[in-house]
């Protein structure tokens, strides 16, 4: 089956009509869809819309676009929400949480130590919990890296990836998967497609980041777009196996089986509401 392994689902771009969003999804052959939190705000919503419909599972996390109006009281409630959880299959991940050095005020001395500080701690957090993390990696490859060598029982995906070989293969040699989604699709992606035909296929997994990144038949840059949607992962796939001159139900079965194995808790996505 098809895996979204980072949907944000709860984004308001969906309130109109989430339900037919994940109709559609689940009629284009997606089986779970992973819907990460970012805030404090956000926990209980994640943890609800997952628990709503078949395949939906969630994580649990501060993003560090998020840091900037985050505060100490934030980590305690991340905490005693990771622990409520531990007993409900559907909750797989701490995430999204990571660093971000590609938005300009997220880049002054001060926020980058901030940033720092809420990566740190939800790393130890997931080490405490033997949890994997959905790590947010915008041009913070190797401080993002330089933490996680203090954690060698973290493992998990570095969402949207976007970095060198070395790099990718100082993530994969750490036993993490990298996420392949709608930046792949661009011809003008050298690097990215590059990365997406040539890293073994057991350490990438497909997403879509939606309601963000759309693919390249969502519209161009600089033109109008479409609203990203997690049925597109199935045009993903699609992408991914044409990169790499595959059979595309091969492609489908070697990325889900990346992403169960680093996301041991999705088995219990395909579980019935409690």
């Amino acid at each position: 089956m098809l895996i979204d392994t980072h949907c944000h689902l709860d984004a308001n771009e969906f309130d109109a009509d989430r339900s037919a969003v994940i109709e559609r999804a689940a009629m284009r052959g997606v089986g779970a869809v992973v819907i990460p939190a970012v805030c404090r705000g956000n926990f209980d919503t994640v943890r609800g819309l997952a628990g709503s419909f078949k395949g939906g599972v969630y994580a649990l996390g501060l993003h560090p676009l998020y840091v900037p109006e985050a505060t100490d009281h934030d980590m305690e409630a991340l905490e005693a929400a990771v622990e409520s959880a531990l007993d409900d299959p559907r909750f797989v991940a701490i995430g999204e949480i990571g660093l971000d050095f590609f938005v300009p005020h997220l880049k002054d001395a001060r926020m980058v130590e901030r940033q720092e500080y809420f990566y740190i701690a939800q790393l130890d957090l997931a080490q405490r919990h033997g949890l994997p993390v959905l790590l947010h990696v915008r041009r913070s490859q190797d401080n993002i890296l330089k933490h996680l060598r203090r954690y060698p029982q973290v493992g998990g995906i570095a969402h949207a990836f976007n970095g060198s070989f070395q790099q990718a293969r100082q993530f994969i040699d750490r036993g993490f998967a990298l996420g392949m989604g709608g930046a792949m699709t661009f011809p003008r992606a050298l690097q990215i497609r590059r990365l997406a035909a040539q890293l073994p296929l057991e350490s990438l997994v497909l997403e879509t980041d939606a309601p963000d990144i759309p693919p390249a038949w969502l519209g161009k840059p600089g033109g109008p777009v479409a609203r990203n949607e997690p049925g597109e992962v199935a045009g993903i796939a699609d992408a991914l196996a044409a990169l790499r001159g595959m059979p595309r139900d091969e492609v489908v079965r070697r990325t889900g089986a990346a992403a169960r194995r680093v996301l041991p808790r999705l088995s219990g996505a395909g579980r019935p509401q409690a």
